[in-house]
């Protein structure tokens, strides 16, 4: 049965969402505030709250709409949140996601902005901690997602190439090839050994709003910059930057931030300094790094204009990525049903475990493990996490109190 059977024909009426959007804003709030560790991390925190924990989606689920995510422009991670909110609760659950997740990072950027939220020195001994448990985090991610989606010699080794690939070829460009590449071979070499059963994905979005959604993504990024030629406004001008940053950038994450710099510091809105000084800050911070435009939005104004300077860049740069899976989802549930785009995500989801096994060497491991004492603290985080099921909040907390007593002893 096709997965996205329940819809109405011609994109009528969606299916009904199962839970509230209220539910989505609690939890989505509450990885808001203990996801440290960039984009790849999250994915093991998304993994371990909405999939072990609250069971909203099964494991396969997730892997392919990682894998959808994988394709679209944007951060990959925040799409990711976005889209189980969306199949959780619809709309109004994609939109309590982004902000239950994005917006205690968001908040304390514009802070630090105004020079009011002070977050020390990037080379803090908690600090320190917090990159410390990114590595247990991605290795948990890491291998739960392998159990799942290698568990065959054919796709182990697609996903060993994709992490060899990913290490001599660490761009985002590299990142899509290798995607494209693992999809090409799955089609052609992983079929299904008789009938494999998808799990059902109710997609409470009518197909016609997802037309409306494509033709609006182009539509404003076409128009953007055409108006801004003709229209003197400061405010246009930055939602365009944004909005396009967000639309073009692929990989998400670190990625970006050449893309911003590109766009915000050449005109003189912002100081190459006060630039760099705001990176720094969004290594202290949970939430998606794409919060740095909220950052730089802020500190184009002065209080209390900067509150709007906030918002607009991070709705400017966020923008594309709703649009974007708004118009994906509802054909992405009807696509993963039939056999050859099945083989395809099979080759993809393997791609997708190396490029979380790249990741957790380079930039997680060697970010933060360099002396005997950080692999003890490793394990330490790791056992709780692994063998001790904590929750992972309170594994982050361990660890940036680990890594303070190692600083404060060295």
């Amino acid at each position: 049965m096709s997965a996205i059977g329940e819809e109405a024909h011609d994109g009528a009426a969606a299916a009904e969402p199962r839970g509230s959007a209220l539910e989505v804003l609690g939890a989505a709030m509450r990885l808001g505030v203990t996801s440290f560790g960039g984009p790849v991390a999250h994915l093991g925190y998304f993994r371990a709250e909405y999939v072990a924990r609250r069971r909203w989606l099964d494991d396969q689920t997730y892997a392919d709409l990682v894998a959808l995510c994988q394709f679209l422009p944007g951060p990959a991670s925040s799409q990711v949140g976005i889209g189980i909110g969306i199949l959780r609760a619809g709309l109004p659950g994609g939109l309590a996601a982004w902000l239950g997740f994005t917006l205690p990072s968001a908040i304390a950027m514009t802070l630090f902005a105004f020079g009011v939220g002070a977050l020390g020195a990037t080379d803090a001994g908690w600090l320190h901690g917090l990159k410390i448990v990114a590595v247990a985090v991605v290795a948990q991610a890491v291998w739960g997602m392998a159990r799942m989606l290698c568990p065959d010699r054919e796709r182990g080794t697609i996903a060993v190439l994709a992490a060899l690939v990913t290490l001599a070829w660490s761009s985002a460009l590299g990142q899509v090839a290798i995607i494209a590449v693992a999809a090409l071979i799955g089609w052609r070499l992983l079929p299904a050994g008789g009938a494999l059963e998808v799990p059902s994905v109710r997609v409470p979005i009518p197909r016609r709003l997802a037309l409306v959604a494509w033709v609006a993504f182009f539509g404003l990024l076409v128009a953007l910059p055409l108006l801004r030629q003709v229209t003197p406004s400061h405010a246009l001008a930055v939602f365009d930057s944004f909005y396009r940053t967000g639309s073009l950038v692929f990989g998400g994450g670190h990625v970006v931030l050449p893309l911003l710099q590109a766009e915000v510091v050449p005109p003189g809105w912002v100081t190459n300094n006060q630039f760099l000084a705001g990176y720094g800050a969004a290594q202290a911070v949970p939430g998606p790094l794409f919060t740095f435009s909220a950052y730089l939005g802020a500190i184009m104004q002065p209080p209390p204009n900067g509150w709007v300077g906030a918002a607009l860049a991070l709705v400017a740069i966020y923008l594309p990525s709703f649009l974007l899976l708004i118009g994906a989802l509802p054909f992405w549930g009807a696509l993963r049903a039939r056999p050859g785009f099945q083989a395809a995500l099979r080759g993809v989801n393997a791609a997708v475990v190396g490029l979380l096994l790249a990741a957790l060497y380079q930039p997680v491991w060697v970010s933060a493990i360099a002396r005997p004492a950080d692999f003890g603290l490793l394990l330490a985080d790791a056992g709780l996490l692994m063998l001790w099921k904590l929750p992972p909040w309170v594994v982050v907390v361990f660890s940036a109190l680990g890594g303070a007593a190692l600083g404060a002893i060295s």
